[in-house]
């Protein structure tokens, strides 16, 4: 990391614009002027780029008028107020306009940066079907007989199809273009580029606007950014362009791998800038991944080695505070849009089912064992449990659940778990293992068993393993299959008892699924009231209790445990964000610290996933840093080895799971002194 912490270019974002100006058709001078003046604003919003629609300085929908030397004169001077203008800004600008070379005319993107012209991008594919008519006035790419041209006086600049622009201080940052139609086919140009090494491809597109086209221009615009793991910006003519027979939108789309990051307001007869801030690492890190993308690249290698890099630079504003244009969710695996989110807890709901019904049905076995604490976990296991057997056609009697009070079971979270299982019409069981427990204490000739209040590592593990010993035992009994309630949040920070402890079962239904997303699939079963009033209410009674082991006695006034565990190693909430970061993504620990004071740092700001008010956090960065420590530790040094002998259980996101067998496989033994020692990257108050 280099600059300020607290600067999104320091953690290798860039932020960029799409502009959409007010044009005259065949008026380069007045579209220039316009360009100018939405460049200078990008340049003011520190942005590093700043891209232009098709044909922004003479119009695109001048015809024939494009034959006419004067609009072409024209255009060079346009490009030239261009040029010089952008000798005092510290941004890429990127316009089209056509230029006539070698007696052929070429719809071309123009590469500007620090009064100088970097290259020439023309057009590749010309439609000539419907309303389009450019095989009347343009030439191809294809059909250009040199790579180098001569333009207001500047020599030899890089001409072709076949360009991408290196920013000399920002490896990550190589630069693409494509014009329009070559989005449309169905192999673009910009494909081979992302191939080559480019992510931040370009499209200066003209595009009138049809019904329901707009959704069809994001479609391939996400799509296309998804596939080639890369940044797509989109510019579409806007207000100005002739209306003889076309209507125009001025439709301009950022996207981010898949992910639509901003979009212009259609249909506004001003002009219009948005901006965004691409992730450039993450592209970095999803290419390195997907190995087939390096497959790919592989076969096309031919086609590859055509491609020319063209040096440049421009100032990155690295040093002052700059706080992202971009939402990054608190919740990553959370949306905060309603529908969305409830779209996201019937998917996952219904994969844990799918998961435990097919190796149900694969084992023969009609039972399944689950003990049930009336924490979150437990609830939301027994929930799929109860669904799998109705997808199975089983009465839910043939759940054997049951509930172990221990020496620090609260009467609270008995009695919800005796609720839940008379809701769900389940067989429910209780066994007390205290006694069984201080025959094991005894044995061990621990102090508790003397009556001293030892509640040391043993005092917890001798309950947890003899409640996972009932378990499997009860599973012999009668013949069924004994159902883990652990979630990723506790792999990930090994907080659970290995072996004969609640690390271990027959198959593991949660094992892919985060403590809040977990929360909030029950949340969305009790406010659906699939089950019943009574059942909804005891739900939510279940996610109003602190999360607690309940090993240690003690409750508090409210009858709540006092084994909290999210006062000994952390809240899960931000736990649940350094995990996506790094497993999903990678990223090192300045970038995830960053991330989280950016989406943590303000509760009044922003959306939040269906949280009371009350129960909303703000994090300084300090405390982020903290936990942030806790985490490292944990996850890279200290758990591994619980994660390497996981029982079976379902994928269910693309936040990864921890499985040695799909997502994640790491050595038992590593150390976590390279995340460790970056922690002093990140500074301890803002």
């Amino acid at each position: 990391m280099t600059g300020n912490f607290f600067n999104f270019y320091s953690h290798d974002f860039v932020r960029v614009a799409i502009g959409v100006p007010a044009i005259r058709v065949a008026d380069p001078a007045f579209n220039s002027e316009q360009t100018i003046a939405l460049l200078k604003q990008a340049a003011e919003r520190k942005a590093v780029l700043a891209l232009f629609p098709e044909m922004g300085i003479s119009a695109y929908s001048c015809d024939d008028l494009f034959q006419q030397r004067a609009l072409l004169d024209g255009c060079l001077a346009g490009i030239a107020a261009i040029v010089e203008a952008s000798a005092k800004l510290p941004i890429l600008a990127v316009v089209g306009s056509p230029l006539a070379i070698d007696h052929h005319l070429f719809n071309c993107a123009v590469f500007i940066s620090r009064g100088r012209i970097l290259g020439v991008v023309p057009k590749t594919n010309l439609p000539n079907y419907r309303e389009f008519y450019e095989a009347r006035q343009f030439t191809s790419a294809d059909a250009a007989t040199r790579d180098e041209i001569d333009l207001l006086g500047q020599r030899g600049l890089p001409f072709g199809n076949n360009l991408i622009f290196q920013h000399e201080d920002q490896p990550w940052l190589s630069i693409h273009a494509e014009i329009c139609e070559d989005l449309w086919v169905p192999i673009s140009p910009s494909s081979y580029a992302a191939l080559a090494g480019a992510t931040m491809l370009l499209n200066l597109s003209a595009s009138n606007i049809t019904v329901g086209k707009a959704d069809y221009r994001r479609t391939l615009v996400s799509s296309q950014s998804a596939r080639c793991i890369a940044a797509y910006l989109y510019s579409a003519a806007g207000p100005g362009e002739s209306t003889t027979d076309l209507a125009w939108d001025g439709h301009g789309l950022i996207a981010e791998n898949g992910n639509i990051l901003a979009e212009t307001e259609r249909f506004k007869d001003e002009p219009q800038l948005v901006c965004s801030e691409i992730d450039l690492e993450r592209l970095s890190q999803e290419r390195m991944r997907q190995n087939t993308f390096g497959l790919n690249a592989q076969r096309e290698l031919d086609k590859l080695r055509r491609f020319r890099r063209i040096a440049f630079t421009t100032e990155l504003p690295r040093r002052a505070k700059m706080i992202p244009e971009r939402i990054y969710e608190r919740f990553p695996y959370v949306p905060s849009d309603p529908a969305t989110r409830d779209e996201r807890c019937s998917e996952v709901f219904e994969i844990q089912v799918q998961g435990l019904a097919t190796r149900l049905r694969s084992t023969g076995l009609e039972r399944v064992v689950i003990g049930v604490s009336g924490g979150i976990d437990s609830t939301h296991a027994l929930l799929v449990c109860a669904r799998a057997m109705q997808r199975l056609g089983h009465s839910a009697k043939n759940i054997y659940a049951v509930t172990m009070p221990g020496f620090a079971t609260s009467e609270r979270t008995l009695e919800q778990a005796n609720r839940l299982m008379k809701a769900l019409g389940c067989k429910a069981e209780k066994i007390d293992i205290r006694e069984s427990c201080m025959q094991m204490l005894r044995d061990l000739e621990h102090p508790f068993a003397e009556g001293k209040e030892i509640y040391d590592v043993t005092f917890e593990n001798v309950q947890a393993g003899e409640r996972t010993s009932h378990l499997f035992r009860l599973a012999n009994l009668h013949a069924g299959l004994v159902v883990g309630t652990g979630d990723l949040s506790e792999l990930a920070l090994g907080w659970c008892t290995y072996g004969v402890g609640d690390h271990m079962s027959h198959y593991s239904v949660n094992a892919s699924v985060p403590k809040t997303l977990i929360q909030h699939v029950i949340r969305w079963v009790a406010e659906n009231q699939s089950l019943g009033r009574d059942a909804s209410k005891t739900l939510l009674d279940i996610l109003s209790t602190p999360i607690s082991p309940e090993l240690i006695p003690g409750t508090n006034d409210d009858g709540h445990p006092t084994h909290d565990t999210e006062a000994t190693i952390g809240p899960y909430e931000l736990h649940d964000f350094f995990l996506y970061y790094i497993l999903r993504f990678g990223y090192p620990p300045p970038k995830v610290a960053y991330l989280a004071h950016h989406a943590w740092r303000d509760k009044e700001a922003g959306r939040w996933p269906g949280i009371a008010p009350e129960n909303r956090h703000q994090y300084d960065v300090a405390t982020i840093k903290a936990h942030l420590h806790t985490f490292l530790y944990r996850f890279f040094r200290l758990s591994q080895f619980k994660r390497s002998c996981i029982p079976n259980a379902p994928k269910v996101g693309s936040g990864g799971s921890l499985s040695p067998r799909g997502d994640y496989r790491a050595p038992s033994d590593s150390e976590a002194t390279a995340w460790i020692e970056q922690l002093k990257l990140i500074p301890d108050h803002e």
